[in-house]
């Protein structure tokens, strides 16, 4: 494709262009040409980016050209962390997570109860007990006072703690004999042995072996919300860490490839196999980065622990709430240095959950054992989450090449109650997004969606002004950790191209490259709106030089 561009640069008199997009500022990420009043595509790639003049050279009489008037245009915008069905199933489940108090949470459960077909599992939920319940768990009881009649299992909005009612323990066969599993908690009553209805990491598959996997027709209904759903945000591309049970992800990445056949993608998707599973990639011969421009496998998804949340993120030290819990590996360090060795061996693409400090350092440690074994092969090892580090950690992922794949909007978030878990101190190197880049350590953006909102622009607004959700820290949390609004956008586009070895396909806008780009309605770029990044709507999502959605 680069060749065939090339010629097309050189031909006389110029070839003409598909389409073009002029009388923007464009943002190009480029450091060869940062800023450019409008661009050529031709073939689904970019032409040329440059003035309007030069690239008017290029109209022939099918060009098609869409006149901006001075909006910001980016890359589109590369989430490195999606649940894409999950997060598509969630859009028509029960939603929780701002629920203000117990009546709220009960009257949705009861209406979403009246309207689901009987015999269906109740799923969802994305609850929050520090807003809800000021802190305090749910419980069995308290979902049976508003359904009682059909299993029901919410998961907390991090997904690493649900609840389940009666109903669904019961259905579940529950034993209070039964230990806990290694890697997860279940919470029982004061008698020691009565489970609570709340199950933590490892534990939650105590209840979920039990609930129905989804069928075709809600896989597909799921995949049709989730593409809609990143076009209305300026998501060109995303790599989807699923999670899907192994019968729906078959079906699922079989429907991707009818969708590429088709030319009905219009959202790039490289999809991640779990680590547990990944003998079904090696058996094959497969290695990361395998597809095509619209869909690729990207290699494997693992945990090496559980999230702050639950308390199950794996810290150093105690907790701050007393005890002696430091949370749990959801993988233990030897196993997961196993699955590491033989993935790497592979050579397929490895990507960790880590979100405690110990979880992190030991996962960097586990990195560089498995490097000194099976030497140096261009590996980009990636840690997701990279919530909570001591600082002494931080010049190891530069030194190793690993990228710190991060959610930014987490940090607002969690920062409403992040103190009352692990205290100030270690808050401080908590989602430390400047030490990082001052580190020399490349950061690949994305949402965790449906775990925070999908929206790029709220990440970046999290990731430059760091003001926590409940309003308490207008000039930022640990304000020392902002970023300027082009790395935050640069995580957001080229950080997460490079963390999956696609930097020289997507990430800038420039010639030769995919013609993936977004069009705002603010100028994020302008030090004078930077109050109003969270605001900023996408206008126009182009993929592959297709509009793809416009708002009117």
């Amino acid at each position: 494709m680069y060749i065939l561009i090339l010629l097309a640069l050189l031909a006389e008199p110029p070839v003409a262009a598909d389409l073009i997009v002029t009388g923007g500022k464009f943002w190009t990420g480029d450091p060869k040409q940062p800023e450019a009043a409008a661009l050529a595509i031709w073939r689904g790639r970019i032409l040329k980016v440059g003035s309007q003049e030069e690239i008017k050279q290029l109209v022939g009489p099918t060009t098609q050209t869409i006149e901006l008037r001075g909006q910001r245009v980016v890359p589109g915008f590369y989430d490195s962390h999606v649940h894409f069905l999950g997060g598509g199933a969630q859009l028509s489940r029960v939603e929780l997570k701002d629920a203000k108090n117990e009546a709220e949470f009960g009257r949705r459960l009861k209406e979403f109860d009246e309207k689901t077909p009987r015999g269906r599992w109740m799923l969802g939920g994305n609850w929050d007990h520090d807003r809800t319940f000021n802190g305090t768990l749910p419980t069995a009881e308290l979902l049976d006072k508003y359904v009682p009649n059909r299993p029901v299992f919410l998961q907390r909005y991090d997904g690493h703690m649900g609840v389940a009612n009666t109903a669904a323990m019961k259905l579940a066969n529950f034993d209070p004999a039964t230990k806990d599993p290694e890697g997860g908690v279940i919470y029982r009553k004061p008698d020691g042995k009565t489970a609570s209805g709340v199950f933590k990491d490892n534990a939650m598959g105590l209840i979920e072996k039990h609930v129905p996997a989804p069928d075709r027709q809600e896989m597909i209904d799921s995949y049709r919300a989730a593409k809609q759903a990143v076009a209305e945000v300026g998501v060109t591309s995303v790599q989807d860490m699923d999670g899907s049970p192994r019968k729906t992800r078959k079906e699922y990445f079989q429907f991707l490839q009818a969708q590429v056949k088709t030319d009905q993608l219009t959202c790039r998707i490289d999809l991640r196999w779990p680590m547990s599973d990944q003998e079904e990639l090696v058996s094959l011969g497969l290695m990361d980065n395998f597809g095509n421009d619209y869909l690729r496998i990207g290699g494997l998804k693992g945990f090496m622990d559980g999230s702050l949340g639950s308390s199950t993120a794996k810290m150093h030290e105690p907790y701050v709430t007393g005890g002696d819990n430091t949370g749990v590996f959801v993988t233990p360090s030897q196993v997961m240095k196993a699955l590491v060795l033989s993935a790497d061996k592979a050579r397929l693409s490895v990507a960790i959950h880590a979100i405690g400090d110990r979880a992190n350092s030991e996962l960097l440690d586990i990195f560089d054992a498995v490097y000194l074994v099976n030497g140096p092969t261009g590996r980009r090892f990636r840690i997701e989450h990279v919530q909570h580090l001591r600082p002494a950690d931080y010049p190891r992922f530069k030194k190793m090449n690993v990228i710190a794949s991060m959610q930014p909007y987490h940090v607002i978030d969690d920062g409403r109650w992040a103190e009352g878990r692990i205290g100030a101190k270690r808050c401080a190197s908590s989602y430390a997004f400047r030490s990082l880049l001052d580190n020399g350590a490349v950061l690949a953006f994305g949402s965790d969606w449906p775990v925070a909102p999908l929206d790029p622009l709220l990440g970046i607004d999290a990731a430059v002004n760091r003001r926590t959700l409940d309003g308490k820290n207008p000039k930022g949390w640990f304000p020392e950790q902002r970023i300027t609004v082009a790395e935050a956008v640069r995580a957001y586009t080229y950080g997460s191209a490079y963390g999956a070895h696609q930097e020289t396909d997507r990430g800038t806008l420039a010639a030769g490259k995919l013609a993936d780009l977004v069009v705002l309605d603010h100028d994020i770029f302008d030090e004078n709106e930077r109050d109003k990044i969270a605001e900023t709507k996408v206008i126009l999502t182009i993929v592959g030089g297709k509009v793809v959605f416009e708002r009117k």
